[in-house]
């Protein structure tokens, strides 16, 4: 009898898991060492900054699986890539705070941990010598706003970045049925490099590893943009004072519209940085309810 009782209360606390969503498992992204970087040797480092983690030196890509709470489930899926110049990933920040969010909407979110640039113990801690004069923008071609172009480390950095960003994709929906998301609403959000990244994945336009919609927030091309002709929907939100960022956004955005596909932007006034999830008391607070606005509009939500 007491037997009897301990099953019946294993599958009731099953059925509460199911119910509330799973908790967040973190998986690699490659069977085995990720291509291209099999002999790096840096060892990754997580470190705590600003009341959030920032992950470097990053050679073991991985995603860590949100799923939202079943009742509340629509099917959508986002693969969110947060930033960090290509050195670091604000994996907090703009990563698990935004996949809660993005639960919380029923949305399933996958925050991916992708290769960056490796960097020895110890480097970055020395604070750069202040620009002399006055800054001048980037000017931008073809909606490509990498802010070092000729930089061949950051160049194969971010086509190993655009390649766990596929990867990730093709893991999403290989486990589609599992993780309850519907294959043809798989989408890429990424932050500042992160939406570099993002927007390479879908310029490099792989069959079964292209987003269905893609979501840049203050995250600007790093690579010439050639829209491709089955392009996906893009929204993207940034700060009207960013240096570099906002006229690369602006272009970006620009050459969506000179292919002729859908796309959307926002420009928040007496915006110079990123702001994620944050408050601020401005109107760049409402940003995640236009991006809802924008994936109601290209129905997104609709199971």
């Amino acid at each position: 009898m007491r037997a009897i009782h301990v099953v019946r209360l294993s599958l009731l606390i099953g059925v509460c898991l199911s119910a509330l969503g799973a908790a967040p498992i973190e998986l690699r992204l490659w069977p085995g060492k990720a291509p291209g970087s099999e002999n790096w040797s840096v060892p990754e480092s997580i470190t705590e900054r600003g009341g959030g983690r920032i992950a470097t030196n990053v050679t073991d890509p991985t995603l860590t699986v949100y799923l939202p709470d079943t009742s509340k489930s629509t099917g959508a899926a986002i693969v969110v890539a947060p930033g960090g110049a290509l050195q670091a990933l604000s994996i907090d920040s703009e990563g698990t705070r935004v996949a809660e969010w993005l639960n919380s909407k029923g949305i399933a979110a996958f925050v991916l941990k992708y290769r960056l640039r490796q960097q020895p113990p110890g480097a970055g801690r020395t604070a750069a010598a202040p620009p002399t004069g006055p800054r001048e923008e980037l000017k931008i071609v073809k909606g490509n706003a990498n802010p070092a172009p000729g930089d061949a480390v950051l160049d194969e950095v971010l086509r190993m970045g655009i390649a766990d960003a596929q990867q990730a994709l093709r893991l999403v929906r290989k486990n589609a049925a599992e993780w309850r998301v519907d294959p043809k609403r798989v989408g890429l959000m990424g932050f500042s490099a992160g939406g570099g990244v993002s927007v390479g994945a879908v310029l490099a336009d792989a069959p079964g590893a292209s987003a269905d919609f893609l979501i840049s927030v203050y995250g600007p091309s790093l690579q010439d943009v050639n829209v491709p002709a089955d392009a996906p929907p893009l929204f993207v939100a940034v700060g009207a004072n960013h240096f570099n960022v906002t006229n690369g956004c602006l272009a970006l955005f620009a050459e969506w519209k000179k292919a002729g596909k859908p796309a959307e932007i926002h420009v928040y006034d007496q915006v110079s940085g990123g702001f994620a999830m944050s408050k601020r008391g401005l109107p760049v607070d409402t940003w995640p309810d236009r991006l809802i606005d924008w994936m109601q509009l290209h129905k997104l939500l609709q199971p």
